[in-house]
C-alpha cells in the first residue's frame, strides 16, 4: 500500500526551521484541543497560551482562522492514513476493524472543524481522496479473505461508520457498543 497521505504533503506549509517547526505542532496540539472541547468559536488566545506561544506566533503560522481549520483537519486526515499503514500490519478483519475505529475517533474531533470548512475546497477533496484510498485496501482485503459481504462499497461503510458518530450517545462506551453491533453487520452472512 504506498502512503495515502502524501497527497496532502503541499495541502499545508510546515516551517523548515526546527523552533519554528516545533511551536507550529504546539499550535496544532492545541488547536485540536480546544476545537474538540468549544468547537470552532474556540479562542485563538486560548489556542495560543495552551501551545505557550504568543499570539502573534499564531497569526505568523495561521494567518487567518480558516487557516488554522485547514491545518488542523489535514493533520487529522494525515494521522488517520498513518493508522491504516499500521493496521495493514494486522489480519483483514482486525485491520479494518481497527482502522475504522481509529476513523471514529477521528470523525469525533474532526466534525466541528469539518463543518466550518468549504466541502468544496480543494483540501476537503484531496482529504477524501486519501481517506479512501487509504481504507479501501482494508475493505477489499478483508473482503478477499471472506471477513466482509461481497457487497459493502467502501463508500457504504464510511456513511455507515459516519451515522454512527453523529448520533448522540450517553458515553463512549455506548458509542463503542454501536460500532460493534454495526461491525457484525458487515460481516457475511452465515447460512
Amino acid at each position: 500500500m504506498g502512503d495515502p497521505a502524501t497527497g496532502l504533503a503541499g495541502a499545508v506549509r510546515r516551517p523548515r526551521r526546527a523552533d519554528a517547526r516545533r511551536n507550529f505542532d504546539a499550535l496544532l496540539r492545541a488547536a485540536r484541543e480546544a476545537f474538540a472541547e468549544h468547537g470552532t468559536d474556540a479562542s485563538l488566545e486560548d489556542v495560543a497560551r495552551r501551545a505557550g506561544v504568543g499570539i502573534g506566533t499564531l497569526y505568523r503560522n495561521f494567518p487567518t482562522r480558516q487557516h488554522l481549520f485547514e491545518a488542523v483537519y489535514v493533520g487529522e486526515v494525515e494521522e488517520l492514513c498513518r493508522s491504516a499503514e499500521e493496521a495493514a500490519e494486522l489480519p483483514p478483519w482486525e485491520a479494518l476493524a481497527s482502522w475504522l475505529r481509529r476513523f471514529v475517533s477521528y470523525s469525533a474531533t474532526k466534525r466541528a472543524i469539518y463543518e466550518a470548512l468549504s466541502r468544496d475546497s480543494e483540501i476537503v477533496a484531496t482529504c477524501r481522496t486519501s481517506i479512501y484510498a487509504a481504507g479501501e485496501p482494508l475493505l477489499a482485503r478483508a473482503q478477499r479473505a471472506g471477513e466482509v459481504r461481497e457487497d459493502l462499497g467502501f463508500d457504504d461503510l464510511l456513511r455507515l461508520i459516519s451515522g454512527i458518530t453523529a448520533a448522540r450517545v450517553t458515553d463512549d462506551a455506548q458509542r463503542d457498543r454501536i460500532l460493534t453491533i454495526a461491525l457484525d453487520g458487515t460481516r457475511p452472512r452465515q447460512p
